[in-house]
């Protein structure tokens, strides 16, 4: 139909094809980071029990399938369905059929995970589930082969995106003085949650390329966003600066899928002919509805109808969301902004941002264990070993993202908020216990199966070694002993 010519956006084809795909993609791994851990995290006899927590709230608020019944089995039932769905999408096949298949798949997706978020509780509380809820929720309304491309949907997408840009910058003015005065990056590669094996030569590198990376982030993150909505090529290069900072963030970091949803969403400003020009291998019409055949009158008519159907359905989406657009504006603009907020149960048009201050020292809380019966400092203390966060410091540290290690990204809060929380004191329990589930969750078992007769906390200063002392040494990291953050602990006799 001509009168919805406006609607259609057919030069965003290849953009569609990388957020559809690249954002299932991502719940894939979503799912599958909480099928191998929500059991021994919040499970049934998990650190923070789910069965617990719903009984304490009775029905909860938010959404969940888990308001009438939880149990492990029905957990991973939801994982499985959700990591199947998401493979569906990847490989393009509800995108052959009309545009409600991918459109029911995405929801499928956006309710199964916004079960598990909901009652993940602190291991959940991290602003990037909310983000990949509500990318899930607006990508559901891209269509499928049979339908060009909604525009509204494609701005709606960039504008997810300059909330999550913007946010941030305007976080960091807001935060500490390091963002102001152009040193968080002296620290930030140093002392980021889970650092990559490429975060020491970051760290390494000469300050005022240090004071160059502020001012780039800066611009990237304040300036650049608003080009999003600029007339071609102009709003592709704007994502493509979006997109080159973020995977410069995924080079020397582990911050989960965060990064990764930001160079995805930024495609919905990158349009075909962008795309053919950067890569000409990929060519204009490339799209397989693209050439199309001559219908019928009565398959036509019926095309028309549903046609207008799904245009209805994308424009009442698109007015919920822009209606949902008003507390986050008002945010943004806010002198008490907030950082990674939700305003609705539906987790829908949220506010984001990061590290609004940097951390300028790395305490690291070790976890150590003896067999001893006396748990003094003559006893044979062994340390735990843990997958992604600084350890043993000659081990280079892995690249992990997007995958997601919730146990290690919580340790690292630790110090910076009090080490007596309830789950941390259930986690040491846990090992106590030498529960299977639990050390699964580690990469070392010091003890190999065998139950400890002690447990203790150490907290330690660390920092990544300079050139000169790691030839010396064949250290990584420098570590400095602090002080016994919690003292021995066993279990009561009969425990």
């Amino acid at each position: 139909m001509e009168w919805t010519a406006w609607f259609d956006a057919p030069e965003y084809e290849f953009a569609r094809q990388v957020l559809q795909r690249g954002i299932a993609t991502i719940y894939f791994v979503a799912f599958l980071s909480s099928h191998n851990q929500f059991p021994a995290l919040l499970g049934e006899r998990g650190l923070l029990p789910v069965p617990d927590f719903l009984a304490g709230f009775g029905r909860l608020r938010r959404p969940t399938l888990f308001s009438w019944r939880y149990s492990d089995r029905l957990l991973r039932a939801v994982c499985w369905a959700g990591m199947g769905i998401a493979a569906t999408i990847v490989l393009g096949l509800p995108q052959l059929g009309p545009p409600w298949v991918p459109l029911l798949a995405f929801l499928a997706l956006w309710l199964l995970y916004m079960s598990i978020v909901n009652v993940g509780q602190t291991f959940y509380g991290f602003g990037w589930e909310m983000l990949l809820l509500e990318a899930g929720f607006i990508v559901a309304f891209l269509g499928s082969d049979q339908t060009p491309p909604p525009r509204t949907i494609l701005i709606l997408l960039a504008w997810l995106v300059f909330r999550l840009e913007f946010g941030a910058g305007m976080i960091k003015i807001r935060g500490g003085r390091e963002w102001r005065d152009l040193t968080a990056l002296y620290y930030h590669h140093e002392t980021q949650p889970m650092p990559g094996p490429l975060s020491r030569q970051a760290h390494l590198l000469p300050k005022p390329w240090h004071r160059v990376e502020v001012l780039g982030n800066h611009f990237a993150q304040l300036v650049v966003p608003f080009f999003l909505f600029a007339p071609q090529p102009l709003s592709s290069v704007a994502a493509g600066i979006v997109i080159f900072t973020q995977l410069w963030l995924v080079a020397t970091g582990n911050f989960a899928w965060l990064n990764w949803m930001a160079i995805l969403l930024a495609f919905a400003a990158v349009s075909d002919p962008v795309v053919h020009a950067v890569i000409p291998a990929i060519p204009l019409d490339w799209h397989p509805a693209a050439a199309g055949t001559s219908p019928d009158a009565g398959a036509a008519a019926t095309g028309s109808q549903a046609q207008t159907a799904w245009l209805v359905v994308v424009l009442l989406a698109t007015v919920l969301l822009v209606v949902l657009s008003y507390r986050p504006i008002e945010n943004l603009f806010s002198h008490y902004q907030l950082m990674n907020a939700s305003f609705n149960r539906w987790q829908l048009g949220n506010t984001y941002g990061a590290f609004g201050t940097v951390t300028k020292r790395r305490i690291e809380i070790a976890v150590e264990g003896t067999l001893d019966a006396d748990p003094d400092d003559t006893a044979d203390w062994r340390e735990y070993g843990f997958r992604g966060k600084p350890g043993e410091v000659r081990r280079i540290p892995r690249q992990w993202a997007p995958y997601h290690l919730r146990l290690d990204w919580l340790m690292w809060f630790l110090p910076l908020r009090t080490v007596h929380e309830e789950w941390f004191y259930a986690f040491l329990a846990k090992l106590l216990e030498a529960d299977r589930p639990t050390l699964r969750l580690l990469r070392h078992d010091p003890f190999d199966g065998a139950r400890p007769r002690w447990v203790r906390a150490r907290s330690y200063l660390y920092r990544f070694a300079t050139r000169k002392e790691f030839r010396a040494t064949g250290q990584r990291w420098i570590r400095i002993p602090l002080h016994e953050s919690i003292p021995p602990l066993s279990l009561p006799p009969g425990g």
